[in-house]
């Protein structure tokens, strides 16, 4: 397979990443993180203008008709450029509509940089089990109603439109009797608390109480949400995986610049053997996660049935995962006490890779997703 980005796909990075380095440098995402909304009105603006919003959905609605590979290169321009606004929240979110078919006029407003999404899908014990939903909505004569609570929703209080997972029926831990919803943020019974997560971005926790929606706010038909649910997921850890690599990449050279200015018995730290060997490892582990991350990207733009785009999805996660939690240490012990310094971009990246390998499923999680699909794949084949 080819590896190598399209003419058109490399311009399109290369604006994106002129406009970081101009607009958007590591002082003014601190002034971003340390403000009110932990976002900047102004940032989201300038990337609705650069497309961002836009690339990933249909011309018809406004879009550009973007593929999911197309949508992965962005994303690891802004892992690199540390990006805080809602880009990854809104493009997930916006993969469920695109998926249900309907609400095109939220569509054309998320494309026009007008709107933002979060995905509210993850409860108190839940843990990355995305079926594992008491959250409960429960027919009325005019739509639903739903109660429950909805935990570190990323963005969740700076969303115009909320995706909730409710169970329509059944128990707890079913695959069966669940519904996806269309909930706009300013319903009456919807509560948001704010926080800021490790990594400066933001996170709420979603309190749903007697929130009454109407019929169409339903995505899916009732109790038969869980693919949606998989398959909009599933696309949304391809696109994390896309910043991780951005991220692992900028701290790897901010690593290697630092090994050769700092000195130490007259010589730069980088002229010790044994640091060239760390350094040589953490390429490694990037070049192997950037290969299997890219390889998903294309796989998954692809359109491939259900258990290919979920292998390859949690085969993504576990290898960039491994390859987050490697990198990261290593670029603190060899920065030393300044890797953990607020001041440095270093530490920014480090808390940023911490939180993204636990997002979606960690590593141990998506390794044990993928080995059970492995086994339940061979079991087929040889029957």
């Amino acid at each position: 397979m080819d590896f190598n980005y399209t003419q058109d796909q490399q311009q399109f990075a290369d604006a994106l990443r002129r406009w970081i380095g101009k607009d958007y440098g590591f002082e003014t995402r601190r002034a971003i993180i340390r403000s009110e909304t932990g976002v900047s009105e102004q940032a989201w603006q300038a990337l609705a203008e650069l497309g961002i919003p836009a690339l990933p959905l249909p011309e018809s609605m406004g879009g550009l008709d973007g593929s999911l590979l197309d949508m992965f290169i962005v994303m690891e321009e802004l892992g690199r450029g540390l990006i805080v606004e809602p880009v990854l929240a809104t493009a997930m979110g916006a993969g469920f509509l695109r998926l249900s078919g309907h609400h095109p006029g939220q569509l054309e407003g998320i494309a026009a940089g007008q709107l933002t999404l979060a995905c509210a899908l993850g409860e108190r014990e839940s843990r990355y089990d995305l079926f594992d939903i008491t959250t409960s909505a429960t027919l009325a004569d005019d739509g639903y109603v739903l109660d429950g609570l909805k935990t570190v929703v990323p963005h969740g209080a700076q969303a115009d439109y909320l995706i909730i997972s409710a169970r329509t029926s059944g128990a707890r831990r079913d695959s069966t009797g669940i519904s996806l919803f269309l909930v706009p943020a300013d319903v009456a019974g919807l509560a948001r608390r704010d926080y800021r997560t490790i990594d400066g971005l933001r996170a709420a926790d979603i309190h749903l109480s007697d929130v009454r929606v109407r019929r169409d706010s339903l995505l899916c038909p009732a109790g038969e949400g869980l693919e949606m649910l998989e398959a909009a997921t599933d696309h949304g850890i391809v696109l994390l995986c896309g910043e991780a690599i951005g991220a692992m990449e900028a701290l790897n050279q901010a690593t290697l610049e630092y090994l050769k200015t700092r000195e130490q018995f007259g010589v730069p730290i980088g002229s010790f053997q044994v640091l060239q060997h760390r350094m040589v490892d953490m390429a490694i582990h990037l070049a192997q996660a950037r290969a299997v991350a890219t390889l998903a990207a294309a796989r998954l733009s692809a359109a491939p049935g259900p258990d290919d785009r979920r292998r390859m999805s949690s085969a993504a996660k576990a290898r960039v995962g491994q390859a987050m939690r490697f990198i990261a240490q290593q670029a603190v012990q060899l920065h030393g006490g300044m890797g953990l310094s607020d001041e440095l971009p270093v530490s920014h990246y480090v808390k940023r890779l911490t939180v993204m390998e636990s997002m979606l499923g960690d590593t141990d999680h998506h390794l044990a997703r993928f080995a059970a699909l492995s086994h339940e794949l061979g079991e087929e084949a040889v029957a």
